[in-house]
């Protein structure tokens, strides 16, 4: 291969897979000698490619990481992977990440072969998003938490229950798992001596310790399973879906996220989606809120409203001036 830009990106397209290549394997690959796959590796270097040599009588390349990034030769189907998985990012939970996902993806459909800009749109075109009104997830919670697994150490964290509990927590954290608008922390609880399972959107100024994580057995060898049987096992038994006749901005404060999740509708009403173990709290709860409502479902539930409205016409009916 006499082309010089032309050997350079197949060079790089090669170290861009995550081996180390000995310099025998990669001239060969380009039917070049060892002393020009030696000056190409320069020239990668010069452009701000963080190739990393090892020594021996053969002599490895393999591509690391730098202090900048570099541009990165994709496929096909790689930029078609990566440009969907940006849009569907741009909807995520991970508080900040839209934003930097539009951009990332702007400047990745500029320069898209028009045969894979229609592939992106298409599939685009094709797909509705879910809207979604979950909690936002810090991304720097995330980057500590993963940092922490990479790393085997310890994190404390303050964590809010869904009761409204706060607590110091000393965790050994495991996993991250993703599920829906939610991200759940997987980890050992050191002073509650057991594996717990926390949401990320609860948790609040976490930091790693320094401290070495005991190495230990997970509580099952599929852990987003394991999580997600747990998150069932945990549902209410009631599900409640209301309308409330108030402005969201004025009523969320008194729901709080231990009450439910609250959206909007238009000015005047926004609907609550509350779940409880018994009808009571549920009755409670929203006659506590001061405003009208209207309750969709369950009908246990407005059964229920119906007989306490009954008891309160009874009460005051037989109340003697």
């Amino acid at each position: 291969m006499t082309d010089t830009p032309a050997r350079l990106l197949s060079l790089l397209s090669l170290l861009q897979t995550p081996r180390e290549w000995p310099g025998s394997e990669l001239a060969g690959r380009l039917e070049v000698s060892q002393r020009t796959i030696r000056r190409d590796i320069d020239r990668l270097r010069e452009l701000g490619y963080p190739v990393e040599a090892s020594r021996g009588s053969d002599g490895g390349y393999r591509l690391g990481a730098g202090a900048a990034m570099p541009p990165l030769l994709l496929d096909d189907e790689e930029a078609v992977a990566i440009a969907v998985g940006l849009r569907g990012a741009a909807g995520q939970a991970i508080s900040g990440i839209e934003e930097s996902s539009v951009r990332a993806l702007a400047k990745l459909e500029q320069v898209l072969p028009s045969r894979l800009r229609y592939r992106v749109g298409a599939l685009g075109a094709a797909t509705v998003p879910l809207p979604g009104t979950g909690p936002s997830v810090d991304p720097e919670h995330l980057t500590v938490f993963a940092g922490a697994i990479a790393n085997t150490e310890r994190t404390r964290f303050a964590y809010r229950t869904g009761d409204g509990t706060e607590s110091r927590r000393h965790v050994e954290p495991h996993r991250l798992v993703s599920a829906g608008r939610r991200w759940y922390l997987l980890g050992y609880d050191l002073e509650r001596d057991d594996w717990r399972i926390f949401r990320v959107d609860r948790i609040s100024g976490p930091r790693a310790t320094g401290g070495r994580a005991t190495p230990r057995q997970p509580p099952a060898d599929d852990v987003a399973a394991y999580v997600t049987d747990r998150m069932y096992s945990l549902l209410p038994t009631y599900s409640a879906r209301v309308t409330l006749h108030a402005p969201m901005n004025q009523i969320a404060p008194a729901i709080g996220d231990a009450v439910g999740e609250v959206e909007p509708v238009d000015d005047e009403t926004c609907v609550l989606n509350a779940g409880a173990d018994t009808l009571d709290w549920l009755a409670f709860r929203l006659l506590g809120l001061g405003c009208e409502f209207t309750v969709h479902e369950p009908p246990e539930l407005i059964g229920h409203l119906r007989e306490m409205a009954a008891r309160a016409n009874r009460a005051t009916a037989s109340t003697v001036d």
